[in-house]
């Protein structure tokens, strides 16, 4: 029996109920007691997300939160780098530099024959995310900044129109990972851009695909052509060469832990913190009931998670959205620890050389950070 058991909050004095309990568990703690950890499960939460909670989500991750384009670092040997940096601090002044002119400039002023948006095209790791969250930053507000998957599932959860109307009230839209999967997305995200555009929202998009070849691979994209054009039609293209990460290839995993050393590799790791300690097959269960635009609310407030029993995942649309929970998790830097299958391994082979590889090779080099970070201290 513990300590804490065998007093009774308030029987030395009046005033004992709020802090003996914790000065006990403090002081057992200190002296010989095992690491307090908060435990929970996220196949216990079921986030709600209002309107403007969804809206409010939409701004650069931690990882990016305070970058600026004097702190991206330009490869001398690639000068698109800093080609790049100066045309998007061109196109950063441009933002709402329209707003609060009179009527008469209004009306007479030369047309803007601009297009709408920038589109940053790269290989994995040349710093396109880091450019164009240096944008978000130094463009007015309001401005949203968001993944790809991010905007359409904000479409799932608002409506196309009301996406619309909510964000036509921006100056800028930043739509990082531009991809197209699906001939549904094309038409969606060829609609969502078009509209914004014609209510004057400046747009801004990285991909590692030229706009007028998203869709390639994924699906018949001469069937629809003329959305994809309708997009490319937004943008203007800034190539940014460099070393592709795609060359580099995945770092190895980390062997999983045994179920019998997560328990105190837990208490360990995450002494004074909130785990979300979840069955990997209950856990993945749970994300089909849980629309993917509330998975950042649904891992709000925890600073770890711990997996028992992690299995490949053989269903591609289970698949899909493990790899929106991989992404938010990446975004807050949560250290995962966890037993059974390699991350290499969360997804079949046909998946890593399918349609959709790109998302999954993303989704296995995160996680394989974040289990690197929670076994081993490397840094994600």
């Amino acid at each position: 029996m513990s300590l804490v058991t065998l007093v009774r909050p308030g029987a030395l004095w009046p005033g004992t109920a709020a802090w003996l309990p914790v000065f006990f568990q403090w002081t057992a703690h200190q002296q010989n007691g095992p690491p307090l950890v908060q435990i929970e499960q996220l196949a216990a939460r079921t986030p709600a997300v209002s309107v403007d909670e969804l809206l409010k989500g939409f701004y650069p991750s931690p990882r990016f939160g305070k970058v600026s384009f004097a702190s991206y670092r330009p490869d001398p040997k690639q000068p698109s780098q800093s080609a790049a940096v100066k045309a998007l601090e061109g196109f950063a002044g441009g933002v709402g530099a329209s707003d609060g002119a009179g009527l008469f400039k209004r009306l007479f002023a030369k047309k803007d024959t601009s297009r709408a948006g920038m589109y940053l095209d790269g290989g994995f790791g040349v710093g396109k995310t880091h450019l164009l969250a240096s944008l978000w930053h130094a463009a007015p507000g309001p401005k949203a900044f968001g993944t790809f998957v991010e905007y359409t599932n904000l479409v799932g959860a608002l409506s196309f129109r009301k996406t619309v109307e909510a964000l036509s009230n921006y100056k800028l839209v930043c739509i990082d990972e531009f991809e197209l999967d699906d001939p549904g997305d094309t038409v969606l995200m060829s609609r969502l851009m078009r509209e914004l555009a014609d209510a004057g929202v400046k747009l801004a998009a990285t991909s590692n695909t030229l706009p007028g070849s998203l869709g390639d691979g994924r699906f018949a994209a001469v069937d629809f052509q003329r959305e994809i054009q309708v997009l490319a039609d937004q943008f203007d293209v800034i190539r940014i060469d460099g070393e592709d990460f795609r060359h580099r290839g995945l770092p190895a995993a980390p062997a999983p832990l045994k179920n019998s050393q997560l328990a105190a590799q837990m208490k360990a790791e995450f002494d004074g913190h909130t785990v979300a300690q979840d069955e990997f097959s209950t856990l993945i269960g749970h994300l089909a009931g849980v629309h993917p635009s509330r998975y950042r609310k649904l891992i709000e407030g925890i600073d770890g998670v711990v997996w028992r029993n992690v299995e490949t995942i053989t269903e591609q649309a289970v698949a899909l959205r493990f790899v929106v929970l991989a992404d938010r998790l990446y975004d807050k830097d949560v250290p995962i620890l966890a037993s059974g299958v390699p991350f290499d391994q969360l997804f079949t082979d046909e998946m890593m050389h399918g349609g959709y590889s790109k998302k999954y090779y993303r989704a296995v080099s995160r996680l394989t950070a974040l289990a690197r970070e929670g076994q081993n201290h490397e840094p994600s």
